[in-house]
């Protein structure tokens, strides 16, 4: 069967400045089936999702659905539901998370979001209810087969195993663009990108994020940079051998749009050390 992750494979398509763009995440936790466009298309009200993911859109953040890995039965009786809220600048990266209400309050809750204030990695005027997360780093693995077949027949068995090995806070997610790069992860707080990844590599990738580094391998990016800046980050890292997670930056960021729309140039600096 050909697919487009096989057919990305067989070209041998460069990972390299491929992750989605979004320093800050909202991500929700719907349980059930998921459509092709989640946010409008599942368990959650329809409305709200158009709503929340304008939003978002509207200042640079990026709404995703999650559930827990597993079977994902069609029924709609009410559960309460996780939500995380991530920014992940460096040397500004967080997670925050709040257990939302399951009766009407869980709307309110997201609708009450200031979205211009998050995108730019101010929480401070987020309620009480949104706690700083101090788990695992969180491994965020696209598997929403509705979108495309390639993300739920590599990525599903990718997170089936992930949590059978008890590695980090995993979830399946409902897209994080290039599923033919399938599978792909996303991992939390400071947003790397992965693709065409191995439960043994995600491992990897996550003990780094425990100390602080962040593992190249199978890398696409940084979210929180345009593919310029995830381009000269990744290239830096592989010329130095630097790992810390927010020991560089993007200084300066120059748009040039080739038939691709993929070019540009980006500086890239040390913020620590």
């Amino acid at each position: 069967m050909s697919t487009c992750a096989t057919a990305s494979r067989v070209l041998a398509e460069p990972l390299t400045a491929t992750a989605a763009t979004a320093r800050t995440w909202l991500l929700v936790e719907q349980p059930g089936p998921w459509g092709a466009k989640a946010p409008a298309e599942s368990r959650l009200d329809p409305g709200l999702g158009r709503e929340l993911e304008a939003a978002a859109q509207a200042h640079g953040a990026r709404l995703a659905l999650i559930r827990r890995p597993g079977r994902h039965a069609d029924h709609a009786t009410p559960v309460r539901r996780r939500a995380f809220l991530a920014h992940t600048s460096p040397g500004a990266s967080w997670i925050r998370t709040a257990l939302l209400p399951d009766a009407g309050g869980g709307p309110e809750t997201l609708r009450a979001l200031d979205f211009a204030a998050l995108a730019a990695g101010n929480d401070a005027g987020l309620p009480a209810a949104w706690r700083p997360y101090e788990g695992e780093p969180l491994a965020l693995v696209c598997t929403n087969g509705k979108r495309d077949r390639c993300c739920a027949l590599l990525g599903r068995p990718l997170a089936a195993e992930l949590v059978a090995s008890g590695t980090g806070d995993v979830w399946e997610i409902t897209h994080i663009g290039g599923h033919r790069f399938a599978p792909t992860v996303l991992v939390l707080p400071y947003g790397y990108a992965y693709g065409r990844i191995g439960a043994a590599t995600v491992k990897d990738a996550l003990e780094a994020v425990r100390e602080g580094r962040v593992r190249t391998e199978g890398c696409r990016g940084r979210s929180a940079w345009d593919r310029p800046g995830q381009a000269a980050d990744l290239a830096v890292r592989a010329h130095t051998g630097e790992d810390r997670a927010d020991a560089l930056t993007v200084t300066e960021l120059t748009e040039l749009t080739d038939v691709m729309g993929m070019a540009g140039t980006a500086g890239m600096a040390h913020v620590t050390g």
